[in-house]
């Protein structure tokens, strides 16, 4: 067994791919893990080939026999493979920093509070989630039942491998399906962490497969029969694309895709307390996020009291080095991520745009792919920054004249994936929030909880993760009639 040593941390199978419960050694392509925050190579591993994928495809198939194991043992095992996934948190974190350049600070919060949230809430509910529902009939009693969706492909993203793990991996595992994980392939160090512990949980043959694989393995993966579910997190032109490979063959599709999230200011609500939760949802993973606060929506009457007060914020966020404790903004995963976020300023103050905070990048180093954070406003509606979403971290600033029109602009975007109400009044909230078309609305706060359904509407793509139905996504209804004589 190979390993590397990353900031300290052993990271062990460096040469070798988690499939069907069993390392075995990986024949891709070598790859190089480059640092974002110094841009130095500081490992190499062994990326899984098609032959592997193949056998991830078998073992999954040969491993349905999972969904035949009694959901109190399936919540037992799993449990094993949280608690072991707990206890390295902070190596995982460590990891994490050095090769996707989020801030050890940062993980720290969402590990606890996210991944591990949104596990623990699963691990509870799934007995209940999966019980038998009697009804009756005219022909009889009828049982309801939820059975395993089958084999399910779970295709994660860089930006939150655990969490994913979380609202995803274990809820599929939990409805009894066998599933193999196509992590990014920004995430080496981490997932292979991930698998050491799955394999220590003791789950049964194909019950878990973990490949961290580029985007043709996970073609190769979408395009096979066998694969019954595609569960996506990434864009949508990865989205499009799996439902033209699936559609034939009616594949299910569970997608969560991208955000343009509006957080929606009333004219009551106090704007100090409304930065404590504003700037992280704006900034945190250094904007990075689905559910980023992308957009914030003020009256013309407080605009510049609110610019001023988010300049001084925006200032205060600490730039630098992931690894260290302090910092709150870290590089960007690599350097297209970094040209994207560049090219989306550039247009935004060719359109017109006023660069509040930020704008490039930062004057101390010209090392890394490290991007201020920026705050922009003076955009009109249509602008590209307004529209689309950037992955980096910008936030725009725009202007209602009542709240009428402050809804309509918090809907205006072809996402729905998340927003934010800020207000003292209760009734008014709830009603505001009634009119935001997003699959999750947070009011005085950030969102989504980990422990409710929780997914996108519009181009934010459909089905939900967490919670009870996050478990039930991953099953297929059957009803059994039970007629006389038995």
């Amino acid at each position: 067994m190979n390993a590397v040593d990353v900031a300290g941390v052993t990271v062990p199978h460096s040469d070798s791919v988690f499939v069907g419960g069993e390392w075995i050694t990986a024949d891709g392509p070598a790859y190089e893990i480059v640092s974002p925050a110094t841009e130095q190579v500081i490992a190499e591993v062994a990326l899984p080939s098609q032959q592997q994928a193949r056998a991830a495809l078998q073992a999954a198939d040969a491993g349905r026999d999972w969904g035949q194991v009694p959901i109190a043992t399936r919540v037992e095992i799993c449990a094993r493979f949280c608690t072991a996934l707990e206890a390295r948190f902070a190596e995982m974190g460590t990891v994490w920093a050095a090769e996707a350049g989020m801030p050890v600070r940062y993980s720290a919060t969402l590990h606890k509070f996210g991944a591990a949230g949104a596990w623990s809430a699963a691990l509870e509910c799934a007995v209940d989630a999966l019980r038998d529902d009697p009804r009756k009939s005219l022909l009889g009693e009828v049982v309801v039942r939820r059975e395993p969706a089958g084999v399910v492909l779970a295709i994660m993203a860089y930006n939150g491998p655990l969490v994913t793990v979380g609202t995803k991996v274990i809820p599929a595992l939990l409805a009894g399906c066998p599933v193999i994980v196509k992590a990014a392939v920004e995430s080496q160090l981490i997932m292979r962490l991930v698998a050491d512990c799955a394999q220590a949980a003791g789950f049964p043959p194909g019950a878990l497969s973990i490949l961290y694989g580029d985007v043709t393995i996970g073609r190769m993966l979408t395009a096979d029969a066998r694969v019954d579910m595609v569960s996506l997190t990434g864009g949508r032109v990865a989205a499009q694309q799996i439902i033209e490979t699936t559609r034939c063959r009616f594949a299910r599709t569970h997608l969560e895709l991208g955000g343009k999230s509006p957080a929606l200011i009333l004219d009551d609500a106090p704007l100090d307390r409304v930065l404590r939760s504003l700037v992280p949802g704006a900034t945190g993973g250094t904007g990075q996020v689905c559910a980023a606060l992308s957009r914030v929506l003020i009256s013309e009457r407080r605009h510049d009291e609110l610019i001023e007060k988010m300049r001084a914020a925006w200032a205060a966020l600490r730039i630098g080095d992931p690894l260290n404790d302090e910092t709150r903004i870290g590089p960007l995963v690599n350097q297209a991520a970094l040209r994207r976020t560049e090219g989306f300023v550039e247009r935004a103050v060719g359109a017109g745009g006023r660069v509040v905070a930020g704008g490039r990048r930062p004057r101390h180093t010209d090392t890394g792919w490290f991007y201020e954070p920026t705050l922009i406003t003076g955009l009109a509606p249509e602008a590209d920054l307004v529209r689309n979403e950037v992955f980096g971290p910008v936030t725009v600033v725009q202007t209602y004249r009542d709240l009428d029109e402050g809804v309509r602009l918090a809907n205006d975007t072809s996402f729905g994936l998340a927003a934010s109400v800020y207000t003292t009044d209760r009734e008014a909230a709830l009603a505001t929030a009634a009119r935001i078309r997003a699959g999750s609305v947070a009011i005085n706060t950030f969102g989504p909880a980990v422990s409710a359904p929780f997914g996108g509407v519009k181009g934010s793509g459909w089905g939900r993760e967490s919670g009870p139905e996050g478990i039930q996504e991953f099953t297929e209804l059957k009803q059994i009639v039970i007629g006389p004589g038995v």
